[in-house]
């Protein structure tokens, strides 16, 4: 399994479609395998529509940079034995590490699948590979915007712990005090897993309002006014977020969060200013991931 104990660093990818986004995710890739993260992870469409990619991509990164690489899976609009059919290709490729979530369902699809929710996934993991899989599960500290109450999001979360998950990763946020009060919250509920903090760097501010009012991740007042009143400065909006996510970071770690993922939108400047920022160094090879 994972190294408990230890902080867990690193950097999420999508799959890139074109070209020319391939080889802007390898040069991304490369400079972000310098700092020697634990693993990197990979995106999976909704549906399954990145399937391929994401396999081709998890491969990709692991052949050129020797770090581990941890695909999305979903079961929101798979099948049983698609699913089965999956872990059989990871398992037969040497992958060990797996963000197992529930997913969306694509444009236009009409029905959910076999397996509906994030714990039915975990349960069918472990059924099927045993402990062979280090599987992450998402946690959202603001509370996934379609529960009908942050205590019912509790208990999912809760399930999906109990269900065999090894570790969480939350939805990125901006709000210290929402991520600390959910992990007591999941403490008192009895989940021990650690909740490693997602982390968006600011970048665009259209981008980043898009992304929160689907996710439902709270833009402090604050934040929002300064990155507005900055207009079409990118380099302005750049720099204040990377102080702003840099000081995020800061607390976090200082205070016990377990690691850091970042959602780097297959960019590298901000992450990197940020890990130079934090001061982290890691001399060490990065730490592979094993199930058993």
């Amino acid at each position: 399994m994972g190294t408990p104990n230890s902080h867990s660093f690193s950097f999420e990818f999508f799959p890139p479609r074109t070209p020319e986004a391939i080889g802007k995710l390898q040069v991304t890739r490369d400079r972000l395998a310098r700092l020697k993260p634990d693993y990197f992870s990979v995106t999976f469409g909704a549906g399954g529509s990145t399937r391929e990619l994401t396999f081709e991509t998890v491969q990709e990164i692991r052949a050129a940079t020797g770090i581990a690489a941890a695909p999305h899976i979903s079961c929101i609009g798979s099948t049983i034995s698609s699913l089965r059919e999956i872990l059989s290709t990871y398992r037969s490729a040497g992958i060990k590490h797996i963000v197992a979530l529930r997913g969306d369902l694509p444009s236009g699809a009409a029905g959910h699948g076999e397996l509906r929710y994030a714990n039915e996934l975990v349960e069918f993991i472990r059924e099927e590979s045993g402990d062979y899989f280090f599987v992450e599960v998402a946690a959202y500290p603001e509370f996934h915007p379609q529960a009908p109450s942050a205590d019912m999001d509790l208990r999912n979360f809760k399930r999906k712990a109990e269900a065999g998950a090894d570790r969480a990763i939350t939805q990125y946020f901006y709000n210290l005090d929402a991520y600390w009060r959910f992990v007591e919250s999941c403490g008192a509920l009895g989940v021990q897993i650690p909740i490693v903090p997602g982390v968006m760097p600011i970048i665009n501010c259209t981008q980043l309002v898009r992304f929160s009012d689907a996710c439902g991740a709270e833009i402090p007042r604050w934040i929002l006014r300064r990155l507005k009143d900055f207009g079409d400065d990118r380099v302005s909006i750049r720099n204040f977020g990377i102080d702003v996510t840099t000081d995020l970071c800061r607390q976090l770690l200082d205070k016990g969060a377990p690691g850091l993922h970042f959602y780097t939108m297959n960019q590298a400047e901000a992450s990197e200013a940020i890990w130079a920022n934090l001061g982290l160094r890691r001399e060490r090879p990065a730490v592979k991931l094993s199930g058993g």
